[in-house]
């Protein structure tokens, strides 16, 4: 077997075969689209190259059939609470089922990351945003991945752990039906704030999208501050990620909650695009644009995912996002437009958004691991994340 670092056009698109040839079999697998997974890699297109650097390898045997590839980054932005050792990150593994093989591309990564000056690798993540390509699936096989999830084989699991990863944390995953009632409390909070004249929801209006972005901007830069991982959002960044979800959004499932004129609290869901673009084979050409607007516009959408559900700090104990989701349910529920809704993983590390999926009545779906190994325990200990502090 021998590694070949990713480097020039034949083994980028190595890089993306690889994927398909170990994964074809496994009945839900959706092949993501090839752009998507290049576009991580391009310095020109992924911002996170200015906070740090990545690098790709493939696996093949001696007669040059493809065994595996992996990614590893640095990325000086990536903070958790309690870790105060650098960090490093793997993704996008892919592996035969051969413990010697998966051995050779973990080393590959950790011996560059040493290199980088990292202390601990931890994976699978993503080059980018935690919405994305974040985490090992271990449960929920049986269920297509929505899009932007990682799917792998089960086995994956015993090849990382025998390696020496440890969980980090898990993501929980839940899901209920759209039409599905929300319990009694949701619409006693949502008649409580109805009534006061300075509380509104609304949802989005296309027409209106960079005043919609500067509410989205000024919530997600409030609510995540605490989060301890120092990203915030530019408002020009935030326009440009909308007008790129421009095609595939629908303004009925984007909802805004005000004081007054103040934006406090934002819930954004997305029809699954997976349900559009499975048959795409990973291609997204002008052909495939059309199938994925005339599709949007004709098909029932069976599947909505929740994107994301932030409440700024101060308004968090309130019961405002009771009434954010009520509103949306009132507005949406018994029209047919969606059957299921899946709702963004929660780690086990942030115990409201766990109350809130499970007080909605969800019911978990899958779960995923992060992962972490440290290169050397005598000096950094492992821990598991700590939960979240609110105060």
């Amino acid at each position: 077997m021998k590694i070949i670092e990713v480097n020039n056009d034949i083994a980028q698109q190595q890089f993306i075969q690889v994927a398909v040839t170990i994964n074809k079999h496994l009945p839900n697998y959706v092949r993501p689209l090839d752009v998507e997974i290049n576009e991580i890699f391009d310095t020109n297109k992924n911002k996170y190259y200015q906070f740090g650097a990545a690098k790709r390898w493939i696996l093949q045997d001696n007669n040059g059939n493809l065994l595996g590839r992996i990614a590893a980054f640095t990325n000086s932005n990536y903070v958790n609470k309690g870790t105060d050792f650098a960090t490093g990150g793997i993704g996008f593994f892919e592996c035969i089922n051969h413990q010697k093989a998966a051995n050779l591309l973990f080393d590959s990564a950790k011996n560059w990351l040493i290199g980088q000056g990292m202390e601990a690798m931890d994976g699978l993540i993503n080059f980018g945003d935690r919405d994305k390509y974040w985490g090992l699936l271990v449960e929920g096989f049986d269920i297509e991945p929505i899009y932007g999830m990682p799917f792998n084989a089960p086995y994956y699991q015993t090849l990382i752990e025998k390696y020496g990863f440890k969980n980090y944390y898990n993501q929980y995953w839940f899901k209920m039906s759209v039409d599905d009632d929300l319990p009694a409390k949701f619409q006693e909070r949502h008649k409580r704030f109805k009534a006061k004249a300075d509380y509104s929801a609304k949802h989005l209006d296309i027409k209106q999208l960079e005043k919609f972005a500067k509410d989205f901007t000024t919530i997600y830069n409030t609510a995540w501050a605490q989060h301890g991982e120092q990203k915030t959002i530019t408002l020009e960044e935030t326009i440009k990620l909308f007008k790129t979800m421009k095609p595939i959004i629908d303004e009925r499932v984007v909802w805004f909650a005000y004081y007054k004129d103040e934006p406090i609290a934002m819930f954004i869901s997305l029809p699954d695009i997976n349900q559009y673009i499975k048959d795409f084979n990973g291609k997204f050409g002008l052909i495939q644009k059309l199938k994925l607007l005339y599709r949007k516009s004709t098909m029932k959408r069976k599947k909505l995912i929740g994107l994301i559900f932030g409440v700024v700090p101060k308004y968090q104990a309130l019961g405002i996002d009771s009434f954010l989701i009520q509103e949306c349910g009132y507005y949406m529920q018994h029209k047919n437009w969606y059957d299921n809704y899946e709702m963004g993983w929660a780690g086990d590390w942030n115990p409201i958004m766990h109350n809130i999926y499970k007080s909605l009545g969800g019911t978990q779906s899958r779960r995923m691991v992060t992962y972490r190994y440290i290169f050397d325990e005598t000096k950094n200990p492992f821990e598991r994340h700590p939960v979240m502090d609110y105060k």
